[in-house]
């Protein structure tokens, strides 16, 4: 029986755990794995890219593959070799090397690329089907080429620039005021950088704050000494020319005549699924690469998307004929993981089966069983919780917070709002119920309550009437005994990879002493990051039990 080729293309996070789940198929002959990798280095968390650009993380602690196992077992792993087109009538991956590589699955996990805004000065490439088909060879698997002093933040090249910014102590303007921006303006002015913010919203971070919170965070930005420039939509670059000749990026100019200057302009203007792979060979594409909650193309049953590329949607009669679909990649490594894991899961199965019915000729593919193409749908993703890690600016949020507590009711009766605010000492919080179970919440320095608010998220839970009580975990007075629930077994901690208390409390009764190896044995924290505080508060919890003497005086675990 021949082995299933499945072809990866892409070895971010998303393939790594994808090749992970599928190693032990691979040792056991049933399936032929080559990773066609991209980058010449192993595969490694980009959510952590903004600490290595400061200085926060070293390459070593950021790796999440391990391509000396894949080789091991068998599959076959090429560093630094791009995928340029697909053919699909003869199930051919054409590579940058001239090759070819034959598939009965291929698997994209491409992930995405920085968005460059429109801007005098920058050069910005359109990568609809009719520019990539005239430019393939520089637009396919490939960034825009920036000016010099002009830099996004997605590998390690961008990282390598801002990090020699923040050394050598330079001004960086940071242009966009999301999540991934304000970590790196945050973390940069913590190293010694001069970081101004430059955005054209009313607030920070305008997709999961509403104005209250919007606002305490933009207070909480400038006291740390980051420059926040509102309202202002950026419109063109101007350069210098260096001694040797190099025009660089001297300032940001804004639509209503503003002039920032800087040394080093970093665009974090968001992300665009890296689709053109897709677009060429003629699959289904809208925000990402249209897939089913199999994972499986739209177009084509054999070819498949997880991870940022991947844009899933149900297909039904009613959104089979829609030009526009509804939803659109999380962007999210936690969602992205999940679906590896469900396809790997599914792969395996499918190639167990086949090698099990020996002397079947499968008409799908070698070594195929027949419902390899109606695997079980993948979950729907709940609404991601969005946190801010930076030190000394503590934001979490999740749902739509939109509503105001004076709303009409009449336009939604069961919903309520509670809102609390301390601007002065920068500290803020939102929640919003329907029948009084939390749909959504805002918090800006209030870590505690925001700590209790996810668990109650997580749970559906309902809020206690009185809504100023959960202001009390975050006072002088909190009692922690009282937030017991937050060590429950059950609690998770780590989003990105679904790691409860119970499991973490079991790594470290197994000799798990700090973040790291209870990040090897369980992956939490090995995500976005956001939980290694949780993390450490329940090892600490685990380090105070296990000094609790027994009945015989003698200091050990609890039974």
């Amino acid at each position: 029986m021949s082995p299933i080729r499945v072809v990866l293309v892409g070895y971010g996070p998303v393939g790594a755990r994808f090749v992970e789940g599928l190693l032990p198929a691979v040792r056991a002959g049933a399936i032929a794995l080559t990773v066609v990798a991209g980058e010449p280095v192993e595969a490694y968390n980009r959510v952590l890219v903004a600490e290595y650009a400061v200085g926060n993380a070293d390459l070593e602690t950021m790796l999440v593959g391990d391509r000396d196992a894949a080789e091991e077992a068998g599959a076959a792993v090429l560093l630094g070799v791009r995928a340029t087109r697909i053919d699909r009538d003869a199930h051919l991956v054409h590579l940058s090397t001239g090759e070819s590589l034959p598939y009965d699955r291929l698997v994209l996990a491409t992930g995405s690329r920085a968005n460059v805004p429109t801007l005098d000065g920058v050069e910005r490439h359109r990568r609809d089907l009719a520019d990539l088909e005239r430019h393939p060879s520089t637009l396919v698997a490939r960034d825009d080429d920036l000016p010099a002093g002009v830099t996004a933040l997605r590998d390690l090249d961008d990282a390598e620039r801002v990090l020699e910014a923040v050394r050598g102590r330079r001004r960086i303007v940071v242009l966009g005021a999301g999540v991934l921006g304000l970590e790196l303006a945050l973390a940069a002015a913590h190293a010694g950088a001069q970081v101004c913010v430059v955005h054209h919203g009313p607030h920070p971070m305008p997709r999961n704050l509403d104005r209250g919170a919007g606002h305490v965070l933009r207070s909480a930005l400038r006291r740390t000494g980051i420059t926040v420039i509102a309202n202002s939509r950026a419109e063109a670059i101007g350069f210098r020319t260096d001694r040797d000749g190099t025009r660089r990026f001297d300032m940001l100019v804004t639509a209503d005549g503003k002039q920032v200057r800087g040394d080093l302009l970093v665009l974090s203007c968001g992300v665009s699924p890296r689709t053109e792979l897709a677009t060429l060979a003629g699959l289904r594409t809208a925000v990402g690469i249209v897939v089913g909650r199999d994972l499986a193309s739209w177009s084509d049953p054999d070819v498949f998307a997880i991870g940022d590329c991947a844009h899933v949607v149900e297909r039904t009669e009613q959104t089979v004929g829609r030009r526009i679909l509804p939803g659109a990649p999380s962007g999210l490594i936690g969602p992205g993981w999940r679906q590896a894991e469900h396809l790997a899961g599914r792969f395996a199965e499918a190639a167990a089966f086949g090698t099990a019915a020996a002397g079947a000729a499968p008409a799908l593919a070698p070594g195929l069983a027949p419902d390899v193409h109606a695997p079980e749908p993948l979950a729907p993703e709940r609404d991601a919780i969005v946190m801010l890690k930076a030190e000394h600016v503590d934001v979490v949020a999740v749902g739509d917070v939109t509503a105001d507590p004076w709303d009409d009711d009449a336009v939604a009766p069961r919903r309520r709002v509670a809102q609390w605010a301390d601007p002065e000492h920068l500290r803020y919080v939102k929640m919003v119920t329907e029948n009084g179970i939390l749909t959504g919440f805002a918090s800006v320095g209030m870590p505690r309550t925001a700590a209790e608010l996810t668990l109650l998220f997580e749970r559906a839970a309902e809020l206690p009437a009185d809504r100023s009580l959960l202001l009390r975990f975050d006072g002088p007075d909190d009692d922690p005994s009282t937030r017991a629930d937050a060590f429950a077994p059950d609690a998770t901690v780590c989003w990105c990879n679904g790691v409860t208390v119970g499991r973490i409390l079991e790594s470290a009764a197994c000799g798990s002493a700090t973040l790291e190896c209870v990040g090897r044995d369980t992956r939490a924290g090995t995500g976005c990051g956001g939980c290694r505080g949780r993390i450490a508060e329940v090892l600490a919890r685990s380090a105070a039990d296990a000094q609790v003497p027994d009945r015989d005086g003698a200091a050990g675990m609890p039974a």
